[in-house]
C-alpha cells in the first residue's frame, strides 16, 4: 500500500538536509488504472521501473518491478505522449519523513511525504512551506498531469 500526501510548492525548500539527488523520467501506458515507467538516474547510474497503481488519492495500492533500460526504451515507444522530466530531489523533515520533491518538465514544483500508516499521514501537520495540499484534489496527479500537461491551478 502507498500511502502519501501531495503538495504544490513554491520552490525547493531551503535550510533542509539534501538526501538525494536525481533526474527522472516518467510516461504512463495506461492512465486509468494506471501503469507507469520511470527512469531515475543519479551518480551515473541508472534505474528502470514499471508500476502499477490502484485508484484513490491519499492511500492505494502500488506494485514496483525493476525493469533493464532496454525493456525501458521499449516500452517508451508505447507512450502516446512525452515522457514527463523531473529535477528531484529528496530531503528529510524535523520529524524524520522524507520529503520528495520534483521540478516538474521546468515548470512546477510538487512534493510529496510518504507514511508507513493512514493515522501517521492524518497527524502529519504540514511544514507551512510546503504551500497547497493536493492530495485529495481531482487533477493533480502525475498521470492526470502527463495526459494534460496542466494542473488546474497552473493554467
Amino acid at each position: 500500500m502507498e500511502i502519501e500526501r501531495k503538495f504544490l510548492l513554491p520552490a525547493f525548500p531551503q535550510g533542509l538536509p539534501l538526501l538525494e539527488e536525481a533526474r527522472m523520467e516518467q510516461g504512463y501506458l495506461c492512465a486509468d488504472p494506471v501503469v507507469r515507467i520511470r527512469s531515475k538516474e543519479s551518480g551515473g547510474k541508472t534505474a528502470c521501473r514499471l508500476c502499477f497503481k490502484g485508484q484513490g488519492r491519499l492511500v492505494r495500492q502500488e506494485t514496483e518491478l525493476a525493469i533493464s533500460e532496454e525493456t525501458f526504451r521499449e516500452l517508451a515507444n508505447l507512450l502516446k505522449a512525452p515522457m514527463v522530466k523531473k529535477e528531484y530531489r529528496v530531503y528529510a523533515l524535523p520529524g524524520g519523513e522524507r520529503l520528495e520533491c520534483s521540478l516538474v518538465d521546468g515548470r512546477f514544483y510538487y512534493a510529496e511525504v510518504e507514511f508507513p500508516t493512514l493515522e501517521e499521514a492524518l497527524a502529519f501537520t504540514p511544514p507551512p512551506f510546503l504551500g497547497r495540499e493536493v492530495t485529495e484534489e481531482k487533477g493533480f496527479t502525475m498521470a492526470e498531469y502527463w495526459e494534460t500537461r496542466r494542473f488546474p491551478t497552473l493554467d
